[in-house]
Order: C-alpha cells, then sequence, then structure tokens
C-alpha cells in the first residue's frame, strides 16, 4: 500500500462529514476580511475560496498551490481573492481555524471510560467521531504534518491541539474507579495511541483499503487495552 500512489478526492468522505454550517463554524476568513462585517454575498464569495483552496491543497499540497490555482477553481479573480485573504497561507489558517475548532470539540466530548463493556461503547463511539471529523479536515491536517511547509506558530497551533487531546484521553482513561491503579506513563500512552489514531486515518484519507469498521474496532481495543494492566 502507498499512500503516495492517488489522492483523495472531497466526495469520497461526504457521507461522514458534519454540516456545512458546524464545518464552518469557526470560519471568519482571513486578515482582510475580519477588518470588515460580510453581508450573505460576501459569506458566500469567501465559501466558495475555502472550498477551491481545501480542494487544491488536497490535491497539490500547501508548496505548489498558488493564488491563480485557487481563484480559477473558484471562478473569481484576483482583486476579490484579496478582499478575503492576504495570501494562500492567510486561506490555509482559516482552513487550520475551522479543523482546530472541530477537533476541540471532540477532544471535549472525550468520555469517562469505565472498564467495562458499556465503557469500550463509549470509547468507539468516540472514536468514530475522531475519524469522521478527520475525514472532514483530512487536507488541512495532512498539510499540518508537514512541518517544513508552514510557519511555526501554524505547526505551535497543531502541537497544541495534540497534547489538549493526550490530556483528554488521559483524564477519561484514568478517571474511572479500577481494582489496581495503572496511571504510570499514561499519558505517553496517550501521545502513542494517538499518534496510532491519526496514522490510520492519514491512510484512510489518502484512500488506501482499510475496512473502516473493523479498524474502528480494533483502535478501539487497543486503546482500551493500553490502559489496563
Amino acid at each position: 500500500m502507498n499512500p503516495d500512489a492517488s489522492r483523495p478526492r472531497a466526495a469520497q468522505a461526504a457521507g461522514r462529514r458534519p454540516s456545512a454550517s458546524a464545518r464552518r463554524s469557526s470560519h471568519s476568513g482571513g486578515i482582510p476580511a475580519q477588518e470588515r462585517e460580510l453581508g450573505a454575498q460576501g459569506r458566500q464569495t469567501m465559501r466558495r475560496l475555502l472550498d477551491a483552496g481545501m480542494a487544491e491543497f488536497d490535491q497539490n499540497g500547501l508548496q505548489a498551490v498558488r493564488v491563480d490555482d485557487i481563484v480559477r477553481r473558484a471562478r473569481t479573480s484576483h482583486g476579490t481573492f484579496y478582499l478575503y485573504f492576504k495570501n494562500k497561507e492567510d486561506l490555509f489558517r482559516a482552513l487550520l481555524r475551522d479543523c482546530l475548532h472541530d477537533m476541540g470539540v471532540v477532544t471535549d466530548e472525550f468520555p469517562v471510560v469505565t472498564h467495562n463493556d458499556a465503557g469500550r461503547a463509549a470509547l468507539r463511539a468516540w472514536v468514530g467521531k475522531f475519524c469522521d471529523t478527520y475525514a472532514a479536515h483530512a487536507a488541512v491536517l495532512r498539510v499540518l504534518t508537514q512541518a517544513e511547509v508552514i510557519s511555526d506558530d501554524v505547526w505551535s497551533d497543531g502541537l497544541q491541539l495534540m497534547f489538549r487531546l493526550a490530556e483528554a484521553m488521559t483524564t477519561g482513561m484514568t478517571a474511572a474507579p479500577r481494582e489496581v491503579a495503572h496511571a504510570e506513563h499514561a499519558e505517553l500512552t496517550a501521545v502513542a495511541c494517538l499518534m496510532m489514531l491519526e496514522r490510520v486515518n492519514f491512510l484512510f484519507s489518502v484512500e488506501v483499503r482499510l475496512p473502516r469498521e473493523e479498524m474502528i474496532d480494533r483502535l478501539t481495543a487497543i486503546i482500551f487495552a493500553a490502559f489496563r494492566n
């Protein structure tokens, strides 16, 4: 299986994505757009540019994409682009804000996982939500893993999210009463589990054919076992 052999298409994950309003709940546009109040037509234009940017980043990666490519796909002009975004990196940051917002929601929903079937079911439901959210923002998250082509502040935002996720997982997996405490190295265990989750979802996003529901079952089983003696 070669992740570079094919690129994902946005429609592939459409059935598992949140609604458009949920996915764009944190969008305020780029630096130019934030300096004024947008009307309905302005918001629609900005959304078209964001969709075009997402599609271009998805297909070609951040480094290779030009503003020319984005405006051509959005069927608009350079002048219109610069009414909403300072440059392509500014557009990417708008997409990233939305991604971080939705991942933050998933983070806040991490359950207290009891050491029984109910706890395992709650964990599986959360893993499914994580996978859905990753699928909705896969292009942005793939760019975020390319530290050499993004700025330090953007990379820092991604790291902060990972550590926040790890903290939520550590708390949720160790909060329930148990016969023998097993909190030693729980934070590192959480980081390892999150790295595993990210890599599996990366493979999903590049069209590596893995059985999704079975993989969610296995991911759940591994995380559930990792925090037990």
